[in-house]
């Protein structure tokens, strides 16, 4: 196994989906995918664990003291039990690890999914030209079609890693075709205009197989508590213990934990505020149903498709979002967005103002127009 320090393993973090994440399979090679591969034989569990990143081990009780049973590697899937208290020698504030029926792994490092999968439709809804669809599978391999742009699918290709979408995220389709009795959509990485916005596209089209998707509706971005004065609605976050609780009022209706921004610098493992969580009052005034998330180096950056349900609440670059590419909910984590798992940051986009429709899928708001209030502390309880 490969041992990793304090500095490797933030390095790590803090790439997402980036290269030193990946290791090559050695029976794939990118240049002879022609068609995506159809949804495999998911584990027979409620929940799917996915590991995201390389060389995590699997022990056999939940302490990194304990002994390594084996080595897992990025997307191997596994039966989820539960997440138990463990301890985490080594500074790290997240001690869940998860149950296996074969032994214990940092849940940090696991990705909790479903497979759900749909019945695809085999034909573009009538006067539309595509629409958003939202994985429910642990993964979907893809086939590339076209340009090859994008610093994520570049980093697939160097390390000979097969690209794929994940549970969570979602996408515009924007083609339906039938091959060998399958139907399988087309993903437009740059939506035609629906929905990347600032700093989103590349122009890359993928294939993969329908029954992965499903189609969303109105229903799926419609507004919770309507009926509520928007004025009387706010959400606070408290960045000392990574939560985040929606108010109606003074009720809270609402509560999950978070991964605001990092507190160590990811190259050089020191403690640093480069980034960090803007702290004081925020406000909701760019809301997007999907986005392409790309910035930094490759020491110390990211590059992510697809980023699933987006709510700025700071500037061009801090939002609350979907995060799929990890699972340290209670860690900082981030380069200062507001990491929430996906069914979290989906409800948030819907309780907040501004409302979307899947027709126009992003709004941006200007003064003297009002988005919700965001209270970011540092406070502790």
């Amino acid at each position: 196994m490969t041992k990793l320090s304090r500095r490797d393993f933030l390095k790590l973090a803090g790439l997402g989906l980036g290269a030193l994440a990946l290791r090559p399979f050695k029976d794939f090679n990118f240049e002879t995918l022609q068609s995506p591969k159809r949804l495999p034989q998911f584990p027979n569990s409620e929940i799917i664990g996915r590991i995201v990143t390389r060389d995590i081990s699997l022990r056999e009780r939940p302490t990194n003291l304990s002994a390594e049973l084996a080595t897992l590697e990025a997307d191997h899937l596994i039966e989820w039990w539960r997440e138990v208290v463990g301890n985490v020698v080594g500074g790290l504030s997240n001690q869940r690890y998860l149950e296996t029926p074969q032994g214990f792994i940092y849940s940090s490092m696991v990705q909790p999914t479903r497979n759900l999968p749909n019945t695809p439709i085999a034909q573009m809804p009538e006067g539309q030209t595509g629409f958003w669809a939202e994985v429910t599978v642990p993964y979907i391999d893809l086939a590339h079609e076209g340009i090859v742009a994008s610093p994520w699918l570049k980093d697939n290709i160097q390390y000979n890693f097969p690209p794929r979408l994940y549970y969570g995220q979602v996408v515009w389709i924007d083609q339906i075709r039938q091959s060998n009795g399958f139907i399988e959509y087309r993903w437009s990485e740059d939506a035609y205009g629906h929905g990347y916005g600032y700093g989103g596209s590349y122009g890359e089209f993928f294939w993969g197989d329908g029954a992965g998707f499903k189609v969303l509706t109105e229903e799926d971005v419609a507004p919770i508590s309507p009926q509520i004065d928007p004025n009387e609605k706010r959400i606070t976050v408290n960045l000392d213990h990574q939560t985040l609780s929606c108010f109606e009022r003074n009720v809270e209706v609402y509560f999950c934990r978070t991964s605001t921004g990092k507190a160590f610098d990811p190259v050089t493992g020191l403690r640093s505020d480069e980034y960090a969580t803007p702290a004081g009052n925020l406000i909701t005034h760019w809301k997007i149903i999907s986005k392409n998330m790309t910035a930094g180096s490759a020491q110390a950056g990211y590059s992510t498709p697809a980023v699933p349900w987006c709510t700025f609440v700071s500037g061009e670059g801090i939002a609350i979002h979907g995060a799929f590419w990890h699972n340290a909910f209670g860690e900082k984590w981030s380069h200062g967005c507001i990491n929430v798992k996906p069914e979290d940051a989906k409800w948030i986009f819907r309780w907040t103002t501004p409302a979307i429709s899947l027709a126009q899928s992003e709004m941006r708001l200007s003064l003297p127009e009002h988005g919700t209030i965001v209270l970011a502390n540092e406070v502790s309880f």
